[in-house]
């Protein structure tokens, strides 16, 4: 058979490789499992026109010249497409290439490199699925059938359920786009209502999809996982799947937008069902990306294995063969504790088809791990028992049920885990090498201690993170709690340049990674309870995903109406014209306008609530040095020195105390002998606000006095409500009292 061209003119040059506009009809027989090609070449057999504009040399143009110069075979095989451009017989061509192209695979199979080797081309992408020491014999059992699978999902599905995938990772980014999204200006054009939420709305950029997104069709989920995630929903009882939560939440995820969730009321806050929801919709969108990535590389694959000199002209004409990443992870999951974790691998194999998890490898080992098996077959029924269970320990201890639910009991080494999750064939291995693994499962703290691993000691790496397409990070708002630049030390470290080569076949991997544009395609969801000036600094300049943005905004009742005292709640603004004073100014408004009040107090009994850790050591110190009676409460108190100095307090042997709201967080202490309690700086949890004004009941002359400015408004808003905190930020006035 004579092959086709696969370009018109090829220049090579040290320069890189130039591109000329190419136009030829090719014969094709029609194939309905082809996920690059446009529904018409199936009927008219001829190609489409492609337009390459020359540009300068990109990072695979480098890596091509440098095997041309380090390879004999392909310079040869190079000069002779050359020669057969300038007029060459087609019949000798094709006979002269057969011939270099054999010698060239034999050649490198011999060279240093072998980057071209003829096992490459053919196996890589199973030595990708099984990186590990350990074959898969189902592998080669379940191919044939697979392949046929991904052929009938296609043509039922068409090219509308892949425009979502496809459309994404195909899409080729000019210098000027890459160029703008390099500057990180964004601007919000379209808002829409955030259905089920009365006070919420959705606002993006770009241009508005969620008004075209058919919500009664699979809508670009794979066949198999649409199927079965229909049958888990009527298993449940739930006779509204098309309208349900999740199945909205998941036609947001699938538009490939960076997402900002931050009104996600939390399963410990006694919304388990929403929170069950989201997590059900980012792990079908999960796993619908990983599949279709899967059954990518599975079809190229297979046809690399019956041409596989197909690979060679596929390189030089296109991107029709490159599917791979640098690495094969390609989702990362940042949780904040163990149990939020088991939550996830339990929702994760439920959802997972049954071909798929016939097996669960060294569940056993996980949750011995991580925790006992819960049954989440009924949300309702795990809710009532959640509240419940919360409710029976309340009785045996001061602590709030969410508390209880939250930490479950445990605190130690809760935030210390990291696990790989591959997907084999009919089973899923947990524990799997993260260079093996489709999915990373981590928490923020131990992540970071892996990448400070491998800055320190040169034979470690973390070039498992450089290929992350999806990006998930849930229960932002307990991140925030432990150290929110953590996520920011992760992040930052995504979609960088690998330090080794780790067995990818370099042909395979798409341009744009070579391009260091990965960050450009990667989709980042980030969920919570509440944002803050951290995570939306996070979500506007470390988020560049080219095809937009999508927030939550809110509006908020507030909590003051829980205060059950009778306590006058004072508000004091303080003046800064900059975000970077505030910290200043907010200190010397303290020391000039509150500290003298308290200062030569004799009833003593004064707790300064104080949010941030470093506010809190300036504040000590400033104590220290005016040589005031107080004692600490901070997230890194001794538990012997805690319990002195609760009773000093409340016997008025210490007449202030200074109380961190990560201390609150982790431990819920009920403090006695409070008298006048000042919050030199909000709470970021709103429901902290009432229960610390709460620990007034039974205090005599009792008092409450609150410092904010208008850089405030995010922690203002969700205590006062949003239309109070807007007139208090904006007023001429300075002082407001709330009783």
């Amino acid at each position: 058979m004579k092959r086709p061209k696969a370009l018109k003119k090829c220049e090579v040059s040290r320069h890189g490789i130039k591109k000329s506009r190419i136009k030829e009809q090719i014969p094709r027989s029609p194939s309905p499992s082809s996920s690059e090609e446009p529904s018409n070449e199936h009927s008219t057999g001829v190609a489409s026109e492609e337009e390459l504009i020359p540009r300068e040399a990109s990072m695979y143009d480098n890596l091509l010249m440098t095997l041309r110069s380090c390879s004999k075979s392909v310079d040869d095989v190079i000069k002779k497409r050359q020669r057969q451009e300038e007029g060459k017989s087609d019949t000798e061509d094709d006979d002269e290439e057969d011939e270099s192209e054999s010698f060239s695979v034999s050649e490198e199979e011999d060279s240093e490199e072998g980057i071209l080797q003829q096992n490459d081309m053919v196996d890589m992408g199973e030595r990708n699925e099984d990186a590990e020491t350990e074959d898969d014999p189902d592998a080669s059992e379940t191919d044939q059938e697979h392949d046929v699978e991904v052929d009938d999902l296609f043509s039922v599905e068409g090219s509308v359920c892949m425009s979502s995938f496809s459309s994404h990772l195909g899409c080729k980014l000019s210098e000027e786009e890459v160029e703008n999204l390099s500057k990180r200006k964004w601007k919000y054009k379209w808002e829409e209502p955030a259905d089920g939420m009365s006070n919420c709305k959705w606002i993006g950029t770009g241009d508005c999809f969620l008004k075209d997104v058919d919500r009664s069709s699979g809508y670009g989920l794979e066949h198999r996982l649409y199927e079965h995630w229909l049958d888990v929903s009527k298993t449940s009882g739930r006779n509204d799947f098309y309208s349900s939560k999740e199945r909205l939440f998941f036609s947001l995820c699938n538009g490939y937008r960076d997402i900002l969730h931050c009104n996600k009321k939390p399963f410990y806050l006694k919304g388990l069902e929403e929170d069950s929801s989201i997590m059900e919709a980012y792990i079908m969108h999960s796993l619908n990306h990983l599949f279709r990535t899967r059954d990518l590389v599975t079809k190229n694959d297979s046809k690399l294995a019956k041409d596989p000199s197909s690979a060679y002209n596929a390189n030089l004409g296109g991107d029709s063969f490159r599917d791979h990443g640098f690495t094969r992870p390609k989702v990362l999951i940042l949780l904040p504790l163990k149990h939020i974790a088991l939550r996830f691998v339990q929702r994760l194999i439920k959802l997972t088809p049954l071909a798929h998890k016939a097996n669960v490898e060294h569940m056993d080992r996980f949750l011995k791990e991580f925790g006992t098996q819960e049954d989440e077959d009924d949300e309702d029924k795990d809710e009532l028992s959640l509240h419940t269970q919360g409710n029976s320990k309340a009785q045996k201890s001061s602590k709030p049920s969410d508390f209880q639910a939250l930490f479950s009991g445990k605190r130690d080494d809760e935030d210390q885990f990291m696990f790989g999750i591959k997907f084999k064939r009919r089973r899923i291995k947990l524990y799997s090498d993260f260079y093996s693994s489709d999915i990373i499962v981590a928490s923020p703290v131990r992540l970071v201690g892996k990448i400070w691993e491998a800055q320190k000691y040169k034979e470690k790496d973390v070039d498992y993170l450089s290929s992350i397409e999806v990006l998930i990070i849930d229960h932002a708002d307990v991140i925030a709690m432990q150290n929110w630049s953590h996520v920011n030390t992760v992040v930052e470290q995504l979609n960088h340049i690998p330090s080794r080569r780790h067995g990818t076949d370099i042909t395979r991997i798409r341009p744009w990674y070579l391009d260091r544009c990965a960050r450009f395609y990667r989709q980042t969801i980030i969920l919570g309870y509440y944002s803050n000036p951290d995570i939306n600094a996070l979500f506007n300049h470390h988020c560049t995903n080219y095809q937009g943005k999508v927030k939550l905004v809110c509006e908020y009742k507030g909590v003051l109406p829980k205060v059950l005292l009778q306590v006058r709640q004072i508000y004091e603004r303080f003046d800064v014209d900059a975000i970077a004073d505030a910290d200043d100014a907010r200190f010397e408004y303290f020391v000039k306008k509150v500290f003298p009040k308290i200062k030569d107090s004799v009833q003593g009994g004064v707790m300064l609530f104080i949010s941030s850790y470093f506010e809190f050591i300036r504040i000590r110190n400033f104590l220290k040095s005016q040589d005031a009676s107080f004692c600490l409460l901070g997230e890194y108190t001794e538990q012997s020195d805690i319990s002195r100095a609760r009773v000093w307090f409340f016997e008025g042997r210490r007449k202030i105390m200074l109380y961190t709201e990560r201390a609150h967080f982790y431990f819920r202490y009920k403090i006695r002998g409070i008298r006048n309690l000042i919050m030199y700086s909000l709470p970021e949890r709103k429901e902290f606000y009432p229960e610390i004004v709460n620990m007034l009941d039974g205090s005599h002359n009792m008092s409450c006095t609150v410092l904010f400015s208008r850089f405030d408004h995010f922690r203002l808003e969700r205590i006062v409500g949003s239309a109070p905190a807007t007139r208090m930020s904006t007023s001429e006035k300075s002082v407001f009292v709330f009783c």
